[in-house]
């Protein structure tokens, strides 16, 4: 599964990359992320692989759909239409070589395999949300209180402009 699921990202992903059309490109992305998901199941993190389906892509490609229909985006054309794919092709291998290169030199042949029961229920609500309440309650709780303030200063900014 998971060389099916990776074989699926990359796939999407240079769909997305190389593909001229925004709202095809968008819809690439969209089954990267489901593919990712995926990839959180075979780690045991349902919990993100839920958030990863819901949040991103759910709500972020709405929006990004949304922009991309609002702004009217069309393919562009110019002198470097017709070398495009090679170009972004040629970019993909230069970064993934360097990314190489980079995992390489920082040793990344001592990464453990896989930790076997690292942390009893990683990845799981409960564990998450146990963690959020215990450890973490008190940034969970600022970031609640910023999240209201910036909630009820939008809401009087908008207001102020419709007056």
């Amino acid at each position: 599964m998971f060389y099916i699921l990776g074989a699926g990202a990359v796939l999407s992903a240079l769909s997305m990359v190389t593909n001229k059309r925004p709202v095809s490109a968008a819809m690439s992305l969209i089954v990267t992320m489901f593919c990712l998901a995926g990839l959180y199941v075979l780690l045991d993190a349902h919990l993100i692989a839920a958030l990863q389906i819901i949040i991103y892509a759910g709500a972020i490609m709405v929006l990004f759909l949304f922009v991309i229909m609002l702004l009217n985006i069309q393919e562009k054309e110019g002198r470097l239409a017709g070398h495009k794919i090679f170009l972004q092709f040629s970019g993909i291998v230069i970064v993934g070589y360097i990314f190489i290169k980079v995992v390489k030199l920082i040793g990344g042949s001592n990464l453990p395999a896989r930790m076997e029961g690292s942390i009893k229920g990683f990845g799981t609500t409960s564990a998450v949300g146990e963690m959020l309440f215990t450890d973490f309650l008190l940034p969970f709780e600022i970031a609640s209180v910023l999240l209201l303030a910036a909630m009820v200063g939008a809401v009087i900014l908008a207001k102020a402009k419709i007056d």
